[in-house]
């Protein structure tokens, strides 16, 4: 596949073969940025498990010490009540019968959604849309909970949810390439460290196999797993 100029520049200026310490690699992520818009970091994990054994998947949630950069759009689903107080915490959409529809019809303008437990008989009809993009509320991600304000409080604030696809990858977006160097190092660290301990019990052999961070727009550096797992067990 052919090269653009834009990224033969930037490729000059990075080591494809390198595994690089995390602190150097978000330096170096910033430094090669062509582009005019704010790009987002993201990790993504290679993981040594079995993902076709049910004890063996990795999801789990996180929240970000410097946020997500990104403004999250949260969709409630509750009573009255409890609508209002999603609203008053930062929620962009909440009620029932209104989204309910307009969901079912096929709408997706917004990034996650919370439901109270009693109205999940109903939000689990909207498999088919919520399903496939990842959205529809589970009690693992918090996302199922009466305390709506808690939880639209959380997200807004950098709550994050991880999980393993089905090549045992994980895909993570950590923040915004605008972010100082050491908010990028913290929040990597942050979503790091949770995934090695959602090492399943049941995992045998290498865990943590490969790591890599980037951003939208810009390469892909290795990150020297022997460097970060060795700084864990310090």
């Amino acid at each position: 596949m052919k090269t653009s100029k834009r990224m033969t520049g930037v490729y000059k200026q990075v080591d494809r073969l390198k595994a690089y310490a995390l602190n150097e690699a978000a330096q170096l992520l910033k430094k090669v940025s062509t582009v005019k818009f704010d790009e987002t970091v993201e990790l993504a994990f290679a993981l040594g498990v079995d993902v076709k054994k049910a004890d063996q998947m990795v999801r789990g949630v996180v929240t970000l010490p410097h946020g997500t950069g990104k403004n999250v759009r949260i969709l409630v689903f509750a009573g009255e009540a409890q609508a209002k107080e999603a609203l008053k915490a930062g929620a962009d959409f909440a009620g029932f019968e209104e989204y309910f529809t307009k969901v079912k019809e096929g709408w997706v303008d917004y990034d996650v959604v919370v439901s109270t437990p009693d109205l999940m008989r109903e939000v689990g009809k909207l498999g088919k849309v919520l399903g496939p993009k990842g959205l529809m509320p589970t009690p693992k991600a918090g996302t199922v909970t009466a305390d709506v304000k808690v939880a639209v409080q959380e997200i807004k604030k950098g709550k994050i949810e991880y999980r393993i696809d089905k090549q045992a990858n994980v895909a993570v977006a950590i923040g915004k390439l605008s972010f100082d160097s050491e908010k990028i190092v913290e929040n990597a660290t942050t979503v790091i460290d949770a995934i090695l301990k959602s090492k399943p019990v049941s995992s045998k052999g290498e865990y943590l196999k490969g790591l890599s961070i980037a951003s939208t727009m810009g390469p892909g550096l290795r990150l020297d797993v022997k460097l970060l797992t060795a700084e864990k067990e310090e």
